[in-house]
């Protein structure tokens, strides 16, 4: 039966999003289904900043190093980057604008200038490789690529279409972004008239079970409502927590340790933080003991990252050299959270909670969340779904509801949701359902109290420290060498990184044989380091791979097996 905190926060949500409150929704129709979306959700991305960065102008945003900025600094900042693209750089409404760095300041104020001049944000896994970057701006026709020397370098070789403009970290945004500042607002302001909702705002890529990354388009009613969906939940926290220890008086503050250019940095951490006032506090590369000095000289209150990050923290032997206890909140995304992993950080710090959300790529990161007290009672859920805007459902194959603990494919209905793969009409297609649902590849059951379980995935992925590895990616990979027959790749459990990929081979007939390690070398200079798996996780075999009755590898038989091997090493 429902908790207290479930009826808490039930009544919380009842009464914000109430006919005349902030978050009261209208009806809104999408090839042919209606949904609820925000009645004041600014109209794009470009008004959002506009009215939260004015508001907050005089408040702490951003922390980068001895770099700081107001709100009001970082919105006047991405003017000038607004005024350069177009003025410049010819960037004109709807164009591809890539982006490839490493997160820091002047990566968000590059993001904001890009929507402020009317450009569709592509962000680029900064992990990638050259070639995965330049299929990226390909796929998407970027006109332009703002990059980092790392990112540049990689494409060097590389046939791309996009003109790219290098900017640099750590520095003042007028002089790290010298390359794309114009004096001047005029396009910013002129683009507070000509952007709508159903223009194009993003693209982000992901890995799913069909190979290379697919592009993710999302147009600006998408992303706002995702966005306001988060500021409503905090809303909703906000109230509960007043109501059990007095007003809040202290800015929220969150450490910025996920990569931005996921939907977990971008939606709920970046952009959410306009409407919440809250301070970003940035760091190069995650490190676990930079992260404990950051969030106690800072005070941060939120922490998000992949699981294994609040574990790090918890079990990090400097941990009680500082305080953390501004830090109530120690929530995990993009991959499932051990549940020995809850009990550890509860146990590390008592005065604050883990929590988990539930959210894709292709749902704005909108989805579930576990909070609180009642994460502790199901550590195994990622969470009932987020109000006002899901609609979640437990589906079978043919798009029909499940009751109730049966297992089914996990499918989520928003006006948060994604539009389509871009120039991929096939894929767009086959991911949502007649009635408009997303199909998310994941295979779940919703309990008596309407919490989801995730089970599965039906989808050929690993994910590994919160990065979608493609199976058939990689394993289109090893058969780029000549030598190599057949090979099957598959994920192993980490406690560290919830997942690792693996791989198996063997070579063509009268073709002499490579090592592992060999293999492994030549895969790093065709696919991200992250998605090769490291030379004990590689294995020969002399024998045929099982099949299937269709002649198909047969995937599970080689995992049992070779899982065997790992636990034995």
């Amino acid at each position: 039966m429902p908790t207290q905190l479930d009826n808490a926060l039930e009544a919380i949500i009842a009464g914000l999003t109430a006919e005349g409150q902030p978050f009261a929704t209208v009806p809104f129709t999408r090839d042919g289904v209606t949904m609820p979306a925000f009645a004041g959700a600014p109209p794009s991305l470009a008004h959002y900043f506009a009215h939260f960065a004015n508001q907050n102008k005089d408040i702490p945003f951003l922390v980068d190093g001895d770099i700081r900025l107001t709100f009001g600094e970082a919105y006047a900042a991405a003017t000038h980057v607004a005024e350069g693209l177009a003025t410049l750089h010819g960037v004109e409404k709807g164009d591809r604008v890539g982006l490839a760095a490493r997160n820091s300041a002047n990566w968000m104020i590059a993001y904001m200038g890009i929507l402020m001049a009317g450009g569709c944000a592509t962000l680029l896994n900064g992990f990638s490789s050259g070639e995965e970057l330049a299929y990226g701006l390909d796929l998407a026709e970027c006109k332009l690529l703002l990059a980092d020397d790392g990112r540049a370098a990689r494409l060097e070789g590389h046939a791309h279409p996009a003109r790219i403009v290098l900017f640099t970290h750590g520095n003042p945004p007028a002089e790290g972004l010298a390359a794309i500042w114009a004096e001047g607002n005029a396009v910013a302001m002129a683009m507070l008239g000509a952007l709508g909702p159903d223009d194009l705002a993003t693209i982000l890529y992901t890995s799913g079970s069909t190979g290379k990354s697919k592009g993710a388009w999302s147009d600006h009613r998408g992303v706002v409502n995702g966005v306001m969906n988060y500021v409503c939940q905090s809303a909703m926290a906000k109230i509960h927590v007043e109501s059990q220890d007095g007003p809040l008086t202290s800015q929220p503050c969150a450490l910025v340790a996920v990569p931005l250019f996921h939907v977990t940095g971008e939606v709920p951490l970046f952009l959410q933080s306009f409407a919440i006032a809250r301070k970003l506090v940035l760091m190069p590369k995650w490190d676990a003991g930079l992260a404990i000095r950051l969030m106690a000289e800072e005070k941060v209150s939120y922490f998000v990252g992949v699981p294994l990050m609040s574990y790090e923290i918890a079990g990090h032997p400097d941990r009680e050299k500082y305080d953390l206890s501004a830090c109530k909140s120690f929530a995990a995304g993009g991959a499932p959270r051990p549940v020995e992993h809850v009990t550890r950080i509860k146990e590390a710090f008592p005065g604050g909670f883990p929590l988990l959300g539930y959210g894709l790529t292709e749902t704005n990161a909108v989805g579930c969340g576990n909070f609180n007290e009642n994460y502790l009672a199901k550590p195994g859920s990622t969470g009932r779904a987020s109000k006002p805007m899901v609609d979640l459902a437990i589906l079978d194959d043919a798009g029909n509801p499940l009751p109730n603990g049966q297992v089914g494919e996990v499918c989520i209905r928003s006006v948060a949701n994604f539009r389509g793969y871009w120039k991929n009409p096939e894929a767009t297609a086959a991911a949502f359902t007649d009635s408009g649902y997303f199909r998310t590849g994941d295979l779940g059951y919703l309990d008596e109290d309407d919490y989801l379980f995730i089970v599965d995935r039906k989808k050929d992925i690993i994910i590994r420290g919160g990065e979608n590895i493609s199976c058939i990616e990689v394993e289109d990979a090893i058969y780029a060498h000549d030598d190599i027959g057949e090979c099957s790749v598959f994920g192993l459990p980490c406690e560290r990184m919830g997942e690792v990929p693996a791989a198996v081979y063997a070579m063509k007939e009268g073709r002499a044989p490579i090592t592992p390690g060999e293999l492994r070398a030549f895969l790093l200079e065709r696919i991200a380091p992250f998605k090769v798996p490291l030379e004990h996780q590689i294995w020969i075999t002399h024998e045929p791979l099982p099949r299937l009755g269709t002649q198909k590898i047969d995937k599970r038989t080689v995992k049992a097996r070779y899982m065997g091997e790992a636990v034995a090493a």
